[in-house]
């Protein structure tokens, strides 16, 4: 049997969104630039994706640019907000902008901090999660100073599922601003949330939000940053005046169409009856591997997390090892982001969460998409339980 249980690192195509993006493959191959029919009908297409994405988030279409992923539209929001408080629009003198975003962010949000923080572009503050893998509004409110002019919190994080408090950030950022002179725009990465939460921007109380396509059932290389209207954005990637000159570059149709079409089967009554089937399943799997398996804790809150997520920590086994094992035996599982499964460092989140090296090193993320059946999770449990023995029986880590 295969078992794929790495949705949150990819998803499939759903079977919609092929159909729908198929003829910009084929015949409806026109740059949506060019004035003649090609064009137009690749035009026509886009901003036809462009409010199918507006309505998923409850916003306007002239608040949506298309990125090539979620990693382009985390970079889009810090540096496009940092790059306006640096060009002279800021209120406060002789003071570098300050961004405030959490030690559990995904990296496309840490390394671009990081590097704003290094080459003395801007100040930012990293706030550290309860042993939940929470960040509190207090903690935030905490950290805002006069210079401060974002706030960028992950709403989901991508390795243990933690949902964050976004709407009660966002509540409180905005009585924040009303005694402030310059604003605090407020942004959260929601790629691993737009499959199960809810995204009405309005709702969330953001100005910024970032998803991504290949997490929800379209393709890879397409991506989405809403930004409410009065945000003043400026650009990072320079060329032509595509995306209402905000986001140099062609546009991918073929991405964009399969984006909006995504969005659109996940406004589907039947899609959230899926989504429930995927909770309870998860429920199932962790309540077997935690009565079954000894010596074994869940990573991160259980009551604030994504449907989906159950992300393990095993004790006295090495998580590579466990990953091995898994495959061997045709079961797809994670020890954190697909983006850092190359390093052998510690898990940042896990680190920040917990302190603790070992706890990092043995811990395995598993994540339920849409087609996963119980027979896929008892097949694994089985698996899990034969691999978790042998390991312990061979490991120098500890009691067995």
């Amino acid at each position: 049997m295969k078992v794929y249980l790495d949705y949150s690192a990819t998803s499939p195509v759903k079977n919609e969104v092929k159909k729908a993006l198929l003829p910009f493959l084929e015949n409806n191959f026109g740059n949506p630039s060019s004035i003649h029919s090609w064009g137009q009908v690749a035009r026509t297409a886009v901003e036809k994706a462009r409010t199918q994405v507006a309505e998923f988030l409850n916003s306007k279409p002239e608040e949506i640019i298309f990125t090539s992923g979620g990693t382009e539209a985390d970079n889009l929001a810090v540096r496009g907000i940092s790059n306006w408080s640096a060009k002279g629009k800021f209120q406060i003198s002789n003071s570098k902008p300050h961004i405030i975003t959490s030690a559990i962010e995904h990296y496309a949000i840490l390394r671009t901090c990081e590097y704003l923080e290094k080459n003395n572009l801007a100040e930012i503050t990293y706030l550290k999660p309860n042993k939940e893998g929470l960040i509190t509004k207090e903690q935030v409110k905490k950290a805002v100073k006069k210079n401060t002019v974002l706030a960028s919190v992950i709403y989901v994080n991508n390795e243990i599922g933690v949902i964050q408090p976004i709407r009660e950030i966002g509540k409180m950022i905005e009585k924040e601003n009303e005694k402030r002179e310059n604003k605090i725009y407020f942004h959260t990465d929601a790629v691993q949330a737009a499959e199960y939460l809810p995204m009405n921007v309005d709702f969330l109380h953001v100005d910024l939000l970032t998803i991504s396509g290949h997490k929800i059932g379209a393709p890879k290389g397409i991506g989405a940053l809403y930004f409410r209207k009065d945000v003043p954005l400026r650009k990072i990637i320079f060329g032509g005046e595509q995306e209402m000159n905000l986001r140099a570059g062609t546009e991918n149709v073929a991405g964009i169409v399969a984006l909006g079409k995504a969005t659109e089967v996940l406004r589907d009554k039947k899609y959230e009856i899926r989504a429930e089937k995927t909770l309870k399943l998860r429920d199932y799997f962790i309540d077997r591997v935690l009565k079954e398996i000894s010596e074994v804790e869940l990573n991160g809150s259980r009551q604030s997390r994504s449907p989906n997520n159950a992300n393990f920590y095993f004790k006295y086994v090495e998580g590579e090892s466990i990953l091995l094992s898994l495959d061997l035996v045709g079961i797809a599982a994670s020890s954190g982001s697909a983006c850092t499964s190359l390093s052998l460092k510690p898990s940042h989140v896990l680190m920040a969460t917990y302190n603790n090296a070992e706890r990092s090193h043995g811990s395995i993320r598993f994540t339920l998409g849409e087609k996963t059946t119980k027979e896929e999770i008892d097949y694994t449990i089985t698996n899990l339980k034969t691999i978790i023995k042998r390991l312990r029986e061979i490991s120098p880590l500890g009691v067995k």
